[in-house]
């Protein structure tokens, strides 16, 4: 990223243009004093310019003129999360990328799909606002057979007692006796698997096939691909930002 040498920029902002992370991320960093400029701790809300050194955990950061996106097919149990010390196979130790890369939006341990992710956090912030109504797509094999009566609730949204929220309504379809499509506009945690289990649904596999305009196509399990020009600006241009 290039400033001009007077100009500032929130801290949170400055991270994720670098790539570093999601602005949320960012926040939680610096609140956890993992963020420094010009050797001090940073402070949430504190803007930088040019001539400010920040580092992360120690490292310098430094902008990043190329943003890329990665579609990556994750495999059943590998985990989401940037340090788990429970966890078997995170994703970032699955992926050989010469540049930090963050994933836009979880999938859970026990489900495998297409999970992108990018350097730049603008995107990714983006990607994941619920507001924005931007796609995935599930396909999903329950134990039980399905009914219509099961189907037509679950496009109607389902209240999750346990997160007190009703979930939008959605697209639906049969695709077998136990097999349905679903396209969700919102992400929370485990949501699909809660929908179900609120009619005594139980799921047996979960993948997810698009985020958006992305789908798994031509990718085997634990195999990533960069997006190429065109795909990545169809996507930049879903998320109302600019390439940079």
């Amino acid at each position: 990223m290039s400033k001009q040498e007077n100009e500032t920029i929130r801290l949170n902002k400055y991270l994720a243009m670098c790539g570093v992370c999601s602005r949320r991320e960012a926040d939680r960093l610096i609140d956890e004093g993992k963020v420094s400029i010009n050797g001090k701790a940073a402070r949430m809300g504190q803007v930088v310019c040019e001539a400010d050194v920040v580092c992360v955990d120690g490292k310098r950061v430094t902008g990043q003129e190329k943003k890329v996106v990665l579609a990556y097919y994750k495999p059943i149990g590998v985990t989401c999360s940037e340090k788990d010390e429970h966890a078997e196979k995170l994703v970032k130790d699955m992926i050989d990328y010469p540049i930090r890369v963050t994933y836009a939006g979880r999938l859970d341990r026990d489900s495998e799909g297409l999970l992108l992710l990018s350097n730049d956090g603008d995107l990714i912030q983006a990607m994941m606002k619920g507001s924005n109504n931007h796609e995935k797509e599930y396909v999903v094999s329950v134990y039980e057979k399905l009914t219509d009566e099961f189907l037509e609730k679950m496009r109607n949204g389902v209240f999750l007692e346990e997160l007190n929220v009703t979930t939008k309504p959605c697209k639906v379809e049969q695709m077998g006796e136990r097999k349905f499509r679903i396209i969700l506009t919102q992400g929370f945690n485990r949501q699909i698997r809660r929908m179900c289990r609120a009619y005594d649904y139980h799921v047996r596999a979960l993948k997810r096939v698009r985020v958006m305009s992305v789908t798994l196509a031509g990718l085997r399990q634990g195999e990533y691909r960069e997006l190429n020009q065109k795909e990545t600006d169809k996507l930049y241009q879903a998320c109302g930002l600019r390439r940079g």
